[in-house]
C-alpha cells in the first residue's frame, strides 16, 4: 500500500507525457499524474482502514502532504511542489525520530504503532536512532536528485533508488533488533513493518 500511489504516479506520468521536448506538454502530463497521486493515495488511506480496521499516523501524514503539496502543484503549475513533498516528509520523520531519540523517547513506536514481539526498549531507542538519520539521508539525496534529473528521472529514482536502499536499509537493522530481544520468529515480518519512504 505504501508504493501503490508511487508506481500510480509514475504510470501515469508515463501514460500522459508527450512525445520528444514538448515543456507545455511536460507540464499537463505533471498535472494530471500528481491529480492521480492523490486519488491514488486517498485510495490507499480508504483501503487501509477498510482492510485492517485503522491508518496508521505515518500513513495519514504522507496522505495530508500529497494532497497539500499535490493541489498546490496542480494549482500553481509548478512540479516543484510534488518534487519537494518527500524532503518534506523525510525531515519532519528524521527529526521527530532524533529528537525523541535524545530525550530517551522512542517515537518510532508510538508512530509504527506495531511493536516487535520481545524488543527492547533499547532496541526501540537505537531503531529510532537510526531511521532519523536515515530519514535525514532521504531527505537530502531527495534535493540532490530533484536539482540533478529531469522530472522523468526523479520518479523513476524516487520508486527504484529509494524502494532499493529502505529495502537494504532494513535488512540491515535485523542483527541489531535481534540482539536486542526480536522474536527471531518476527524478522520475516520485518520488510512489512517498516516505516514507508515511498511517498
Amino acid at each position: 500500500m505504501d508504493y501503490g500511489p508511487l508506481i500510480v504516479f509514475l504510470l501515469s506520468f508515463y501514460l500522459f507525457q508527450p512525445d520528444g521536448d514538448d515543456s507545455v506538454g511536460t507540464l499537463v502530463a505533471i498535472i494530471k499524474s500528481t491529480g492521480a497521486f492523490i486519488v491514488a493515495a486517498i485510495a490507499a488511506l480508504i483501503a487501509s482502514k477498510l482492510l485492517t480496521g485503522r491508518i496508521s499516523k505515518m500513513l495519514m501524514l504522507s496522505t495530508v502532504l500529497i494532497v497539500g503539496f499535490g493541489g498546490m502543484t496542480i494549482l500553481l503549475r509548478d512540479p516543484f511542489y510534488v518534487q519537494v513533498k518527500p524532503t518534506v516528509l523525510y525531515a519532519f520523520f528524521g527529526v521527530v525520530l532524533l529528537i525523541g531519540w535524545l530525550r530517551g523517547k522512542a517515537f518510532l513506536q508510538w508512530l509504527l504503532e506495531a511493536a516487535f514481539e520481545g524488543l527492547s526498549q533499547e532496541g526501540w531507542l537505537k531503531l529510532s536512532r537510526n531511521w532519523g538519520f536515515f530519514f535525514l539521508f532521504l531527505a537530502v539525496l531527495n534535493e540532490v536528485l530533484r536539482e540533478s534529473l529531469s522530472f522523468e528521472d526523479w520518479l523513476w529514482a524516487k520508486l527504484w533508488v529509494f524502494m532499493g536502499l529502505s529495502f537494504a536499509f532494513t535488512f540491515v537493522q535485523l542483527p541489531m533488533l535481534l540482539k536486542h530481544g526480536l522474536d527471531p520468529e518476527r524478522k520475516e515480518g520485518l520488510v512489512e513493518e517498516e516505516p514507508p519512504t515511498g511517498a
